[in-house]
């Protein structure tokens, strides 16, 4: 059991870090094929770079474009918000100009 009592499953080849994420993944899905986005990637990872020094990575959710604005999303299923994830989100913003778009566990 995680820190978070999370537990780790399986969907499609991807693994999720709790039921929650891999219902959001499910529910991305269904918006994919109703063509309301596109591009879904799971866990894409974004290098957190100051001024030219590497400070973290930031590994999110989900990333995908919705269909009707063409706004790319950063999405993050979240039962926790640590210090370190509020960090890394500023950082995004900072680095990106992205607000990452937070789905409640």
């Amino acid at each position: 059991m995680s820190k978070y009592n999370n537990r780790r499953v399986t969907l499609d080849g991807h693994t999720f870090d709790s039921v929650a994420e891999r219902r959001r993944y499910q529910e991305l899905c269904l918006l994919r094929a109703a063509g309301e986005l596109t591009g879904l990637v799971t866990h894409p990872r974004f290098p957190l770079v100051v001024n030219g020094v590497p400070i973290a990575t930031y590994e999110a959710d989900f990333g995908y474009t919705e269909t009707a604005t063409g706004r790319a999303v950063v999405e993050d299923v979240k039962g926790v918000r640590t210090d370190v994830y509020r960090i890394k989100c500023r950082l995004m913003r900072a680095c990106y100009g992205i607000e990452v778009k937070e789905v409640a566990a």
